[in-house]
């Protein structure tokens, strides 16, 4: 070998060697995403021929005045055999979609609620489920974003993991608040001009939402779009968002519907 190619080659491996030492200061270290609060989701499945079910939503507003209603988002399903649908006398909050995951759920009584997609519980232990889920972070963080077109709304959620790996299904709702309809009384009366809150109207992305699937430190992006119908009140329809999988709900997360001139430019 060469006196000049013995140079060239440690001239080589200087460089190499200099190119390859990075401070410690200028590494790149990953960080773990800040852990996130859990929102809940409370599943009402009620019905207006129900007596009992006012109780119920008598303690879903204890619940949502103590927590927030961005905290513990509750959406009241009209479904089952105390259910009602709209006929040419009285407006019906049943839905068929609603009626499909009473049934899938298998429940035989009503009012019962589903507290992050747990076991089916009484309304009288609401509050404690809720309590012992909010002492939980969450793998998944939701934002929502809801944009008015011409005929349309269109929906952008983002899925950010923030802890561990994460698979499941994206699930987005339409709810809409203060219907006015009749409702049968713990006395046994019908009150023809009763609120009903929180009630679920449809299903954005199918009645069992999208597969998702979103590692820790990473996002997604998923859009949709939805034409209202003309018998909702625009003005009371939000839109929930939420990720579950086989072991309950990950997140969920609501946000208003916002009409063109409330849209800011």
């Amino acid at each position: 070998m060469s006196i000049k190619t013995v140079i060239t080659f440690l001239l080589a491996a200087v460089l190499m060697t200099a190119c390859s030492h990075i401070d410690e200061d200028e590494q790149l270290i990953y960080v773990k995403p800040a852990p996130v609060s859990r929102c809940v989701l409370l599943e009402d499945f009620t019905g207006q021929r129900c007596v009992n079910c006012p109780k119920a939503a008598e303690e879903i507003e204890k619940i949502v005045e103590q927590y927030g209603e961005d905290v513990v988002i509750a959406v009241s399903i009209h479904s089952g055999p105390l259910g009602f649908h709209t006929n040419s006398r009285f407006v019906g909050l049943s839905t068929d979609v609603g009626d499909n995951y009473f049934t899938h759920w298998g429940f035989d009584y009503q009012p019962v609620g589903l507290i992050d997609r747990g076991s089916p519980a009484e309304f009288t232990s609401w509050s404690t489920l809720i309590r012992e889920e909010l002492q939980k972070t969450a793998p998944v963080e939701i934002e929502l974003e809801v944009t008015p077109e011409a005929e349309e709304y269109h929906l952008q959620a983002k899925i950010k993991g923030i802890d561990g790996n994460s698979q499941g299904k994206l699930q987005l709702w339409i709810i809409e608040d203060n219907i006015t309809a009749f409702q049968l009384m713990p006395d046994g009366t019908r009150n023809d001009t009763y609120t009903h809150r929180h009630v679920f109207r449809a299903a954005v992305n199918g009645e069992w939402g999208d597969d998702i699937a979103v590692n820790e430190g990473y996002e997604i992006i998923k859009d949709y779009s939805i034409a209202l119908d003309d018998e909702w009140n625009i003005e009371n329809l939000s839109v929930v968002a939420f990720v579950y999988n086989a072991a309950g709900v990950l997140q969920v997360t609501k946000t208003k519907l916002l009409k063109n001139d409330e849209v800011e430019e």
